[in-house]
């Protein structure tokens, strides 16, 4: 073949460094860009973080913007309070404290602060055999026993097994030779340690030892005692074997219910923090005159800035020294400038969110419309991609709750009038209907799927089913109930 040369006219799209940059900002989450700015703060000394961040000055001739700025700190004020632990009493959020790990006065003598513990289960009972007066060889099986417990408090290895480790453990004397009796012994000594039930072997060993420790004359205590011999038939709500097995009447076994649902079924998850996940709203939506406004949460970054004396510096510099200046100039400029891209961004996709899902808004979860990248992205004219970079891992704190952006996308399900309805709504109606059913005769999976229809809602029992096991829903065997 005879080489040609040929001229061609085409557009590709370039993945530049500034694009790149762009897009990584654009889908980290608020937490992950703090870190991020203040990681471009240090490495770029073209950048500075605005001295007044968090305090922007309102336009005074904007009466409405500072207004609506108002109701955005009232509504941020609102989500706040509402978390525990953030200027609230201990006492209005949990009353059930083990007095072991209750909080130290402030004026609290040395010796409480020193031995006052506020760690985990392991820590707390070991801080309680220190206290306990007991021969070697049973702190040595005491110990083996509390490191074999999980987080909920019950052990994870067998008696056999614990006497199998004691025999072959470090420390003991030469002549002694650990019985599976003495195992019981210590472990029973466990149990009354506190949280009381730990160290149990299984479920009803554990309400068990929480059942024996009332008072002799507690109303239904022999009913609730003989209840945890057919645990097997109580998680199955087989009632009528139960009262069969027990020869027990039906207000017998209620009785005994109640007092068995007064017990901790996992005692050991009461010591210890846990380790909780705040989300951090990104977009506030509040109603203003009647409307839906958007906004975003401007106080949870902060504001960068080019430093403009060294910005000054780098045009009148030459060299070396003048070309990484102006280089950092220039990287900082497209820093800002990606920054400003995300936040248009995000803008952008929630205000256009809102504007569709303004029933949610108005009348609550039932009233959500199906909606799917797709929507956003053809009103917004941006790529299906970007609306799922930016809706990821971003918040919404509304007077209904804080949501992910990604909550308000949802299949959608047919009805009866031609029409759509989303697959969120029909959950918030199967949740309604559940929370409305008579206990004794909760409703079946096919029952459900029976009233959605007469709703208009074409759904199948087996969609029925997926959704109300999403939304951790027993079963209707699961859920029946004597009252």
């Amino acid at each position: 073949m005879k080489p040609t040369l040929q001229l061609q006219i085409g557009q590709q799209l370039t993945m530049t460094p500034q694009l790149q940059q762009a897009i990584r900002l654009l889908q980290l989450s608020t937490l992950d860009l703090r870190q991020e700015i203040q990681q471009a703060v240090e490495s770029n000394p073209l950048l500075e973080l605005a001295d007044d961040f968090g305090d922007d000055a309102l336009p005074e001739h904007d009466e409405d913007r500072q207004e609506m700025d108002a109701e955005r700190d009232d509504a941020l004020e609102e989500f706040v309070d509402g978390e525990p632990g953030v200027d609230t009493e201990w006492d209005d959020v949990y009353s059930g404290q083990s007095s072991a790990t209750a909080s130290i006065p402030d004026d609290a003598d040395d010796w409480q602060q020193r031995h006052t513990v506020s760690g985990n289960l392991h820590d707390h009972l070991h801080w309680q055999l220190n206290l306990t007066p007991m021969s070697d060889v049973d702190r040595l099986i005491a110990i083996t026993i509390i490191e074999s417990l999980d987080d909920r408090g019950y052990m994870t290895v067998s008696i056999d097994d614990i006497v199998t480790m004691m025999n072959v453990q470090e420390g003991l004397p030469e002549d002694a030779h650990i019985e599976a009796d003495e195992v019981l012994a210590v472990q029973h000594r466990l149990q009354q340690f506190d949280p009381v039930g730990v160290a149990s072997i299984n479920l009803a060993d554990c309400l068990g030892v929480q059942l024996r420790q009332l008072e002799s004359d507690t109303p239904f205590l022999p009913f609730a005692l003989a209840l945890l011999d057919h645990l097997e038939l109580l998680e199955k709500h087989d009632y009528a074997a139960l009262r069969k097995v027990l020869q027990l009447s039906e207000q017998e076994l209620l009785d005994a219910l109640s007092l068995i649902r007064t017990l901790d079924p996992a005692p050991g998850e009461q010591i210890g923090e846990s380790q909780v996940d705040y989300a951090v709203p990104d977009v506030i939506v509040r109603q203003h005159h009647g409307r839906w406004q958007v906004s975003l949460n401007d106080d949870i970054l902060p504001k960068v800035n080019l430093q403009q004396q060294y910005a000054a510096i780098a045009r009148k510099t030459s060299g070396e020294d003048g070309q990484y200046l102006k280089n950092c100039v220039q990287e900082a400029k497209w820093f800002i400038k990606s920054l400003q891209s995300r936040h248009d961004t995000l803008l952008k996709v929630a205000t256009r969110i809102v504007e569709v899902q303004q029933d949610f808004f108005d009348y609550g979860e039932e009233a959500m419309k199906p909606l799917v990248l797709a929507d956003i992205a053809d009103a917004v004219e941006m790529h299906e991609s970007t609306i799922s970079r930016v809706t990821n891992q971003k918040y919404m704190t509304t007077p209904r709750g804080v949501f992910e952006l990604k909550y308000f996308f949802s299949s959608h399900v047919g009805t009866d009038g031609g029409g759509e309805c989303s697959s969120t709504a029909i959950r918030a109606i199967i949740k309604k209907l559940v929370a409305a059913e008579n206990p004794r005769k909760p409703l079946s999976d096919n029952k459900l799927a029976s009233l959605l229809n007469e709703q208009g809602i074409n759904v199948a029992r087996r969609t029925v089913a997926k959704y109300r096991e999403a939304m951790r829903i027993p079963s209707s065997s699961a859920r029946k109930r004597l009252v």
